[in-house]
């Protein structure tokens, strides 16, 4: 397309969403289009068509259905946490200001917009002591996470947080809006807890909330050694499942923020939350501490729910192990010797590996341990391809074109057909997103 017709094509774009939306649209060169159009990941610099700050469903429809007249890709962010492709030439969905949450206590559920983070639901359901299956940190988006399979801190105990959605809200590709659940369009209901963002556009999600309050959380840390990851390795598989552990091999900064303790030293950073009696919490963490102590820094306190944040690591390197043995623990101790990198090993398993069978996509369930470094060489995909299994995990994954190997080959092929049944023409194709088989399928009544 030459200049003038993209320049034409442009004009007529902005000035039909203007005319159908009632929230804001921005086209490039405004001030807004340039703080709008830009995800978390600062090595990505979308150039979008225009972008349009949703203020309702009628402005989610109202842009899907611009984008596919206009011939032109359409990407939904909402805090960008989940943005991994650049949204060049898209009508990028801004639903950031979709925020609403509503909790009933009695059925222990609660239902959100598009918009939401994780702090205004733990803001809303904290009074009644509930707690949701949220991740890390409290200003990631709902929707997003939870499709990618959302695994948090209460994972063990209650599975990821695709396994408590009960009902979602969803617009199609052509334009229709679903509300799905275990006897609505079950198969499109199946797909979106884990399967990612790639069969419809979610406007409203429900899910269960859980009798959680006060836990134990926090940070232990003891000195590296090799052979604390090892006992780490077969201790964490003992541990009930209301007690969720990783174990971080990190470099510390010398810094004055860093207590004198840690400052410029290389240590094992143990991440714990325990939603168990508190007082049950050091017993169960004894024999980790012998084998690995003295414990150098103590930051494990009892604190509500909403207040604990655990961080995470940036996963540029990522797999799942089934155990930890001693060449895997070289391999990784070396890589934070060459490059400072931290090694966070994580403990999955319980509820996760116990879903029952309607469960949906999420996840590689039965692989106990995931393996992320966020500073890797460029061989140590090489060096550890024979202790890992070459699965990865959506919410942990930049890389698109890996997105297949979060599932197992017979999720894959479900989630293959689902979107054939409901975005044969593959629509929706910017980030973690499956493939259609190539023949063409009726679509859904």
């Amino acid at each position: 397309m030459n200049r003038i017709a993209t320049i034409a094509r442009q004009s007529t774009l902005d000035g039909e969403l203007a005319r159908a939306v009632s929230g804001g649209v921005h086209a490039p060169g405004s001030a807004a289009y340039e703080a709008l159009r830009r995800p978390l990941r600062p090595d990505l610099d979308p150039r979008p068509a225009v972008v349009v700050e949703a203020a309702n469903v009628a402005d989610i429809r109202a842009s899907l259905l611009a984008a596919q007249r206009h011939g032109v890709p359409l990407a939904v962010q909402a805090t960008g946490h989940g943005t991994h492709v650049a949204a060049d030439d898209a009508v990028l969905l801004r639903t950031t200001d979709m925020t609403s949450v509503l909790v009933d206590p009695a059925r222990r559920v609660a239902r959100v917009g598009p918009g939401t983070r994780w702090s205004e639901v733990l803001a809303a359901a904290a009074p009644f002591g509930l707690a949701p299956l949220s991740g890390s940190s409290p200003t990631v988006g709902v929707t997003g996470y939870t499709l990618g399979g959302g695994v948090g801190w209460l994972a063990r105990r209650h599975g990821f947080a695709a396994d408590s959605v009960v009902r979602a809200q969803v617009l199609t590709a052509d334009g229709r809006l679903l509300t799905t659940g275990p006897d609505q369009y079950p198969d499109l209901f199946w797909a979106l807890r884990g399967g990612g963002g790639g069969f419809g556009i979610v406007t409203s999600l429900e899910f269960r909330l859980y009798p959680v309050d006060q836990v134990t959380a926090g940070f232990l840390y003891v000195p590296l050694s090799g052979e604390a990851v090892a006992f780490y390795g077969g201790w964490a598989p003992s541990l009930p499942d209301d007690l969720s552990t990783a174990l971080v091999v990190r470099r510390m900064p010398g810094t004055e923020d860093v207590p004198p303790a840690l400052r410029d030293r290389s240590v094992i950073m143990l991440k714990v939350l325990h939603s168990g009696d508190p007082a049950h919490t050091r017993r169960l963490l004894a024999p980790m501490i012998a084998a690995a102590g003295p414990v150098v820094h103590d930051e494990l306190r009892v604190l509500p729910y909403a207040q604990a944040a655990m961080g995470g690591t940036a996963a540029r390197h990522l797999d799942f192990f089934p155990a930890l043995p001693t060449g895997a623990i070289t391999e990784l101790l070396a890589d934070h010797a060459a490059t400072g990198s931290t090694v966070e090993i994580r403990h999955w398993g319980g509820a996760m590996a116990d879903a029952g069978p309607d469960a949906g996509p999420a996840g590689h369930r039965q692989t106990p341990f995931s393996v992320i470094l966020d500073t890797p060489r460029a061989d140590t995909a090489n060096r550890l391809a024979a202790y890992g299994t070459g699965a990865t995990f959506l919410n942990f994954l930049a890389d698109t074109g890996r997105t297949p190997t979060a599932f197992s080959a017979e999720n894959l092929r479900r989630l293959r057909a689902v979107k054939r049944f409901y975005d044969p023409d593959g629509f929706f194709r910017l980030g973690h997103t499956v493939a259609a088989p190539a023949h063409p399928h009726r679509r859904a009544a």
